[in-house]
């Protein structure tokens, strides 16, 4: 498909992260576009999770975290000190690679964020809820038992819950960590067809280990890889471009198989 030209949403500049003295990436300058999926490919421990947490302040939560460079986000400085985290987290979700529901009623794991953001109108709470599981085609499955609970799911299940828990918010972002990973490949494709109908409504960036999961979702690739024990960005570019003209030796390496 030709792209048309995006316009980034969140855009990083130079940003390394360090958890003491231990350097995890270091210099990554990366546009992430809106209304389009973006994918961080590349071999395990090369710091593609850790990017990802830098964008929505999980770092804050990590002791002797610390992240340097810029991260903006429209004409927001996402590093400021005086930015509220939680506000950010709203604006910018995150799905982890286990899919991790509250150990509460399916119902409640929807309606307790909106109460937390101080959301308080019980008809409103309950139209989002059902809009939402509408939207990760939960409703039909689950609508006749709201109110059990959320453990009680299959994996495929808990995971679009989980990310239905993050477009209730109405977020702007989403990122997800390998969240087809843990689920077996019936729901790893239920999973991933959700995700790629979300493109255009919300800006997606996705950490896979699946390179033919990332040919066939995103619009974009960044390839992470680690030199001298620090992860580097090497390529971006789109996902044509990545996968069938590379300009890195090493790109062209890893898509073809032959490292990593």
């Amino acid at each position: 498909m030709t792209l048309v030209q995006h316009q980034p949403l969140i855009e990083t500049k130079h940003l390394s992260l360090h958890y003491g003295k231990k350097a995890i990436f270091s210099n990554v300058s990366l546009p992430i576009n809106a209304g389009c999926i973006t994918a961080l490919v590349g071999p395990s421990g090369c710091g593609k999770t850790s990017f990802l947490s830098c964008l929505n302040r999980l770092t804050d939560l990590i002791p002797r975290c610390r992240v340097s460079g810029s991260i903006r986000f429209g004409s927001l400085d996402i590093l400021d000190p005086q930015i509220n985290a939680i506000a950010l987290r709203r604006r910018i979700g995150m799905i982890f690679q286990k899919p991790n529901p509250f150990p509460f009623s399916i119902w409640k794991n929807l309606a307790f964020p909106l109460q937390e953001h101080g959301i308080k109108d019980k008809e409103k709470i309950e139209q989002l809820i059902e809009t939402t599981l509408q939207d990760v085609g939960l409703w039909d499955e689950v609508k006749d038992r709201l109110k059990t609970s959320a453990l009680a799911l299959s994996g495929g299940q808990k995971q679009r819950l989980c990310i239905a828990r993050a477009l209730v918010l109405q977020p702007e972002v989403l990122l997800l960590d390998e969240p087809c990973s843990a689920l077996d490949p019936i729901s790893s494709g239920v999973v991933e067809d959700l995700i790629a109908s979300l493109r255009e409504r919300y800006t997606l960036l996705i950490v896979t280990h699946n390179l033919a999961q990332a040919k066939r979702i995103a619009d974009y690739a960044a390839l992470f890889w680690v030199r001298q024990g620090v992860g580097r960005l090497i390529e971006y570019g789109s996902v044509e471009q990545i996968f069938e003209a590379p300009q890195q030796e090493l790109t062209a390496a890893y898509i073809n198989g032959d490292r990593g």
